[in-house]
């Protein structure tokens, strides 16, 4: 697999902006990815050193628009703690 086959897309909001202050960073990750797996796809990305990787499986909700109902996608949000003197740009 491709790096960017594991890692879709950063998740910025402004909690996860304050996040980067401590060298962590939060990125939206392929369901099937293990924390191995996305450790070294980081590491090979943004050359970077990872110290540690949490995940967390985001279940889909329930939408309704008028009288059709249905359901968002399922992801995996992977929040990754970086090494001292590491940090990732998304200029």
């Amino acid at each position: 697999m491709n790096n960017y086959d594991i890692i879709f897309a950063p998740i910025i909001t402004e909690k996860t902006a304050s996040m980067e202050e401590n060298r962590t960073y939060v990125f939206k990750v392929d369901v099937r990815a293990n924390k191995t797996q996305i450790k070294q796809a980081i590491e090979s990305a943004f050359n970077v050193k990872v110290e540690n990787v949490n995940t967390m499986n985001i279940h889909p909700k329930t939408k309704r628009v008028g009288k059709y109902t249905g359901k968002t996608n399922r992801y995996k949000k992977a929040i990754v703690k970086l090494a001292e003197g590491n940090t990732i740009s998304f200029d």
